[in-house]
């Protein structure tokens, strides 16, 4: 029985990374760098963050408050390339925008499925090489 499920999910697996790639290597989604926040299927508005402690690093370094990080789950655009809809155990959704003080941010966030707490996973600076000592 392990077998079949194992073969289903890979059958799975392969049918929807085929369905969402080009044969040039391009992404078939007409928002495949961006997409509009009042379409997608994103929770915006989870009632609290959780923030892992690589996260919490690189926003230190990149200085990048919570308050920024917030502003761009509401507003940011899906950078579906930099993105795993499919990801296990969480899907995770990197998005990008400019924060009220003018970074150019992407932030990856792991949008479980219901009932648990939005992760923040990752937060970069697009625009600025910022030193960093994160482990």
């Amino acid at each position: 029985m392990n077998k079949i499920m194992n073969r289903l999910f890979l059958f799975t697996w392969i049918f929807i990374a085929a369905c969402q790639t080009t044969p040039g290597g391009g992404n078939d989604n007409p928002h495949a760098d961006n997409s509009d926040p009042a379409s997608d299927a994103i929770d915006r508005h989870p009632g609290r963050l959780v923030y892992s402690k690589h996260a919490r690093c690189r926003m230190n370094c990149r200085h990048i408050d919570e308050s920024e990080v917030a502003e761009i789950l509401q507003q940011g655009r899906i950078n579906y390339r930099k993105s795993e809809p499919a990801g296990r155990p969480d899907p995770k959704y990197a998005l990008e925008g400019t924060t009220h003080d003018g970074q150019h941010v992407r932030i990856v966030f792991a949008m479980p499925r219901e009932g648990q707490k939005v992760v923040v996973v990752t937060v970069i600076d697009l625009d600025t090489e910022w030193t960093c000592d994160c482990k």
